[in-house]
């Protein structure tokens, strides 16, 4: 028998090695493949004559900017601390931009307890470390997409191995690459979170016959737009809010959306009601907040469900408020959030998710637009891109 160490993959001061024993008939790629125990090395974790801090580049912020030019690429960030059981440190290849991230940027959306500053959620990329005593069937190398609270606009981010899944290489009408899986996970659970996870549409196939998805060519509209027209069928009547006439023509003819709504031209309200005699959206999901508060209840149905994930027109609604509607439809009006909930509540969601969703992306029968691709270090120019309300699908970084 012989006894090798098989260097895996090093970087940024973390070496992945295999410790491995087999005959000595096999071949090089059978020693790899056969290796049963691993040994993951930090050099952090063990006392360095200099003490010096281990570090990875990562997007930071200059003090006391809050615009776009605030962003640089940093060489000086703390390397993510070792993963403890069900972690997993995942070289990053690819992040996602997100609206929140422009919020956090800019001092106006709150970081979750525990969070690193860095911003970023979503990301794809390789299992560089996993942490003792997980459970599951993701191994050191496999390449990955998932979910964080933050700090996905690294070389390296430390994950819940509950919150990561497996790339496997789509079918050939599939345009789910590594690439668009690095943006599927913040947008996608959001959409699952409202409508199956709070609205559970799913589960009512019979009644809900109308949705309003505001925002309908951002990420989490088209992601919302296919899942609601899968799961509630071709008689469904699905309407979306966007900003131009080209963003109409989107999601109409690309998205499946029964009609899309440019906002600036229209009042939303009264174009569904009028579409639906007077009937209504069974399920809305908003996130402009003030300017949409008193429409939404208008243009909701009897027993409707109006999910609200966020507030980018404000949180006060001006004026003198008549809040009779929601008495008399007898409406649900529920906030969530995502990024702020406990990995169980996530772990639910990415179920649904793995149910829903993603064996359409991988089949190519949805899909995860890329709008626009960035180096990293014009992450500047990307977030610019997006406060430009233009895009029609995800924003994406490589990390090179």
């Amino acid at each position: 028998m012989n006894v090798g160490l098989k260097i895996l993959g090093f970087g940024s001061g973390v070496a992945t090695v295999c410790l491995i024993s087999v005959p000595e008939s096999s071949s090089a790629f059978e020693q790899i493949a056969n290796s049963t125990i691993f040994c993951k090395w930090r050099k952090s974790q063990y006392h360095r004559a200099d003490n010096a801090r281990m570090t990875m580049r990562a997007v930071a912020l200059k003090e006391s900017l809050i615009s776009a030019e605030a962003l640089f690429v940093s060489d000086s960030v703390d390397y993510p601390p070792a993963p403890g059981k069900d972690q997993a440190i995942v070289k990053v290849a690819y992040f996602g931009l997100n609206r929140m991230d422009i919020m956090q940027r800019q001092g106006t959306y709150p970081v979750p307890t525990g969070a690193p500053n860095t911003l970023g959620v979503e990301f794809s990329g390789s299992i560089v470390t996993i942490g003792d005593g997980t459970e599951s069937p993701l191994q050191i190398g496999d390449v990955v997409f998932g979910l964080v609270a933050g700090g996905a606009y690294a070389e390296y981010v430390l994950c819940s191995t509950k919150l990561l899944m497996k790339y496997e290489t789509p079918s050939a009408e599939s345009t789910f690459t590594q690439l668009s899986a690095g943006g599927a996970p913040e947008v996608w659970f959001t959409a699952t979170q409202a409508l199956l996870k709070i609205a559970r549409i799913h589960e009512n196939k019979d009644r809900v016959k109308c949705v309003l998805i505001h925002a309908g060519a951002s990420g989490v509209g088209i992601a919302g737009l296919q899942l609601a027209r899968a799961v509630l069928g071709p008689e469904a009547q699905i309407f979306a809010t966007v900003g131009s006439d080209e963003k109409v023509r989107f999601v109409e003819s690309v998205m499946g959306a029964t009609k899309g709504i440019n906002y600036k031209k229209y009042d939303f309200a009264k174009v569904i009601l009028e579409y639906t005699s007077g009937a209504g959206a069974d399920v809305v999901v908003d996130f402009i907040g003030q300017e949409y508060f008193m429409r939404n209840i208008a243009v909701a149905a009897m027993d409707a469900h109006i999910v609200m994930l966020s507030l980018m027109s404000g949180s006060v609604v001006d004026g003198r408020v008549d809040i009779a509607g929601i008495l008399r439809k007898r409406l649900t009006i529920q906030g969530s959030t995502l990024r702020s909930r406990t990995i169980a509540y996530q772990s639910d969601v990415r179920a649904l998710f793995e149910t829903y969703g993603l064996p359409g992306l991988v089949r190519g029968e949805f899909v995860n637009p890329v709008d626009k691709v960035f180096a990293w270090t014009s992450v500047a120019d990307a977030h610019r891109y997006m406060e430009s309300n233009v895009s029609m699908g995800k924003i994406m970084c490589v990390v090179e």
